[in-house]
């Protein structure tokens, strides 16, 4: 059959969404990215705010018309979405043949069989399940870097987050399948390894009895083919000496971290349920700057959270000025259901949060230039994503930018260079978000 795979969501969603092309393509399926001539559409969905929710249900009921107009006679949707709302989707799409909760996603092969043959399919595993497919993932992210899902699920229950109710209780995936993982996406030419979960800093702590992220980290670094190695989402309260350590001395290891905060004023975080003080953030932010000098810090942050005053909203300005955070982004809140917060009084009016977001989104627009017009002159190691059209120029990205959230680096030149490739770039100039640069003399690696 000819499949569309439509991913939705976050890289952790992606990162399944490969898994389950892996086992659709050993099952002898095709890939089509042409939803007319798609025997069967599967779409992994999202639903982890109201922007998300409401793509994912767009996306269905586009899908749904090709069953109607096109050649397919299987739709078949997944993810947070099919968890969360499973009756409803059934009940008010009934173009939908299949639907697959968040650890049911190995099952997509036997979904298919099901839709195709007529039959309506639903699976929804325990939610603390892990789920092993042992399938060889297809990438689909061009394949010279790629996410390592080192986790599931999430125990911090944030009381605005809906997560721990769809993925589950924090578990860890044991070291050996990403190990095997890891080095099956380096044969495919996978350069840069990025590790993601809800939570990435507990890594092995339910498997191991301790925080072992550094080492998996360190075992990672011994593969052939890897060179950069980036960690994201690291809650902050919990990162620890040895991740420091490993994460400076490791040459692989990108000087990156990725650690939300979602607000600096003690009152809020209380009532967002988070487990770090101002003070405490203060603290581990000039731990990671002093340890590791060259550090790039990402982080974001959530505005108009209910009973945000402004008084709160201009403690959290003055604490973004003050820390220069590299890279930062900005979320308004949006109350889900069977959250606490959705319950809490002094909700916060559309536009004001929507006034705070832009406040904030301005400073930071400040502080990345000063820190872009801080690169002017040094010499940067760069992975080539792509060529500018009709240019003598490429895009690339330093050891400071994840892919798809943060900034570029933009090369000048005339040589010929390709995707994945590594080149030594000296910056020459800065604009809000992205570095412009040309080739050193020794320009490749």
């Amino acid at each position: 059959m000819k499949i569309l795979f439509i991913s939705l969501g976050c890289d952790k969603n992606l990162a399944d969404s490969e898994e389950m092309l892996g086992l659709l393509t050993a099952g002898g399926h095709e890939i089509t990215d042409d939803e007319t001539k798609a025997d069967a559409i599967v779409i992994n969905t999202c639903c982890f705010i109201k922007d998300a929710k409401e793509e994912s249900v767009e996306t269905i009921l586009e899908m749904a018309e090709y069953k109607k107009t096109g050649s397919c006679h299987a739709l078949i949707v997944t993810g947070c979405m099919a968890q969360r709302y499973q009756k409803e989707i059934i009940e008010e799409v009934p173009e939908v043949d299949a639907v697959l909760g968040t650890t049911s996603y190995g099952d997509i092969v036997k979904a298919l069989e099901e839709a195709a043959a007529g039959n309506h399919f639903e699976e929804y595993r325990d939610i603390d399940y892990l789920p092993d497919t042992g399938s060889k993932r297809v990438l689909t992210t061009g394949g010279h870097f790629g996410y390592l899902k080192i986790a599931e699920g999430c125990d911090k229950h944030c009381t605005y987050c809906i997560i721990p109710k769809l993925r589950g209780k924090f578990r860890s995936v044991p070291m050996e399948r990403l190990i095997d993982q890891a080095e099956d996406m380096a044969e495919q030419g996978v350069k840069e390894l990025i590790l993601v979960a809800q939570e990435t800093t507990v890594y092995g702590k339910d498997l191991y009895g301790k925080k072992s992220l550094h080492i998996l980290l360190q075992k990672l670094c011994e593969i052939k083919g890897i060179r950069w190695i980036r960690v994201l989402y690291c809650y902050p309260e919990e990162i620890y000496d040895e991740l420091i350590d490993t994460i400076r001395d490791e040459k692989k290891i990108c000087h990156y971290l990725d650690i939300p905060i979602q607000h600096a004023s003690d009152r809020i975080l209380k009532r967002m349920g988070r487990r770090t003080s101002k003070q405490e953030l203060i603290d581990i932010v000039g731990k990671l700057r002093k340890e590791i000098p060259d550090i790039v810090l990402r982080t974001t942050l959530i505005t108009g959270f209910p009973g945000e005053t402004e008084e709160d909203h201009e403690e959290l300005k003055e604490f973004v000025d003050e820390m220069e955070f590299d890279r930062l982004g900005v979320f308004t809140y949006s109350p889900e259901e069977d959250t606490p917060a959705a319950e809490m009084a002094d909700q916060i009016p559309e536009e004001v949060k929507e006034e705070r977001r832009d406040e904030l989104m301005e400073l930071q627009q400040e502080i990345s230039y000063d820190r872009g017009q801080d690169r002017i002159g040094q010499e940067l190691l760069v992975m080539i994503e792509g060529k500018v059209a009709d240019e003598s120029a490429y895009i690339g990205r330093t050891y400071g930018d994840a892919p798809k959230v943060d900034g570029y680096i933009f090369v000048q030149t005339g040589e010929l260079l390709m995707t994945g490739d590594f080149a030594k770039v000296r910056v020459t100039g800065a604009l809000e978000y992205d570095l412009i640069g040309v080739l050193s003399d020794e320009y490749t690696e």
